[in-house]
């Protein structure tokens, strides 16, 4: 491997040039992207304006209401029923129940399946 400075020179040079090229490269495509990104940018709408943000009603803020509520039952038929045939198209309402303390499961019993426990006796 005998090569001399001149070669060595000219290697390093076309290098330089390369990586010169390149990054002139990488500088077009980030002000490309810049200039893209602020196209897009003026196409969007505005922000909303304070007068289009959302106001509390004129009676003060809504407040949630507590109540326990009971699932209208399945009605009961011979043959099987399809979501069709349910009351309300399958979407089962609920009413509000005469109930007004929560029900609660069983005294020991962690209310969820698999806990590991004995189970109801």
């Amino acid at each position: 491997m005998n090569t001399t400075w001149p070669a060595m020179a000219a290697e390093s040079g076309a290098l330089g040039i390369g990586l010169f090229v390149a990054g002139v490269v990488v500088v077009a495509l980030l002000l490309g992207a810049f200039v893209l990104g602020g196209r897009i940018r003026l196409r969007e709408p505005p922000p909303p304006r304070p007068e289009d943000q959302p106001r509390l009603p004129a009676d003060g803020p809504v407040r949630e209401v507590l109540e326990n509520r009971e699932p209208d039952e399945v009605p009961r038929s011979e043959h099987r029923v399809t979501p069709h045939e349910i009351p309300a198209l399958g979407n089962i309402p609920s009413r509000p129940s005469p109930e007004r303390k929560r029900r609660r499961w069983s005294e020991g019993g962690s209310g969820s399946f698999g806990s590991g426990g004995p189970g109801r006796t």
